[in-house]
């Protein structure tokens, strides 16, 4: 097998400058694909572009918060006119939001929550779904929660983001089951990432998976090898 199964290929990742994020588009590098990486931060995704090319790989950087309005449309466009077309997204850019009671919600995180976790989703698909249907073998991953089907207490936001993301992809989904591209959501459990510090502080990291452990199964995902369709996959099944 050839060790860059991705060579030739186009990955856009969400989320790049850290965790999940930062270590799957640094898998996705070294198997050869071409990574577009965006994040709001700037000297992050300096660190990661360096990571890449130390490893031999490209990437173009997209500093931008997914909240930008019309950012995401305006990338689909540049896309099209450089590739015209999109191998892979991993959508993985999320917001926490808060721990707390459901009626205590700040309005404004609330809303600042579903628009990274929700309406960026949707705009990334609105924008990039020709041109991941333009790939002989497009390949879309979207990270979600178990929080979004255990609803547990305290987590109401992010859960009802995480569901709503669920949803809107699923049907998604379900409307390409004739065509090439594939469309899986993924849930990657409790995992050493600053979000999960966030929102665990008590815990001890160290007892937690690094982030760098799931980027062999995102890479799997977005290779045009893989052709499960319509799955939340969970990270501590894979290799069950």
């Amino acid at each position: 097998m050839s060790d860059k199964p991705l060579s030739g290929r186009v990955t856009l990742v969400t989320g790049a400058s850290r965790g999940i994020g930062y270590n799957a588009a640094l898998a996705l590098a070294k198997a050869g694909s071409h990574v577009i990486a965006l994040a709001r931060t700037q000297g992050g995704l300096e660190e990661l572009d360096d990571a890449i090319k130390k490893e031999g790989g490209e990437a173009t950087l997209v500093p931008m918060d997914l909240k930008q309005p019309d950012g995401l449309d305006q990338l689909g466009a540049i896309i099209h006119e450089r590739w015209g077309r999109l191998d892979g997204l991993l959508s993985n850019a999320a917001q926490l939001g808060e721990i707390s009671t459901a009626p205590h919600i700040d309005l404004k995180i609330w809303d600042s929550t579903m628009a990274v976790n929700v309406t960026a989703n949707y705009r990334l698909i609105r924008s990039l779904d020709s041109l991941l249907r333009a790939s002989p073998s497009g390949r879309a991953v979207f990270m979600s929660s178990s929080v979004a089907a255990s609803r547990r207490a305290y987590w109401s936001v992010y859960a009802a983001s995480k569901a709503a993301m669920e949803a809107f992809v699923q049907c998604y989904a379900a409307e390409q089951e004739k065509g090439d591209l594939r469309i899986n959501l993924v849930d990657p459990g409790a995992m050493r990432t600053a979000m999960r510090g966030k929102a665990m502080p008590g815990e001890d990291p160290n007892s937690l998976p690094h982030p760098s452990e799931i980027s062999p199964m995102l890479v799997e995902m977005l290779s045009p090898k893989f052709t499960r369709h319509n799955e939340i996959i969970r990270f501590k099944d894979w290799n069950a």
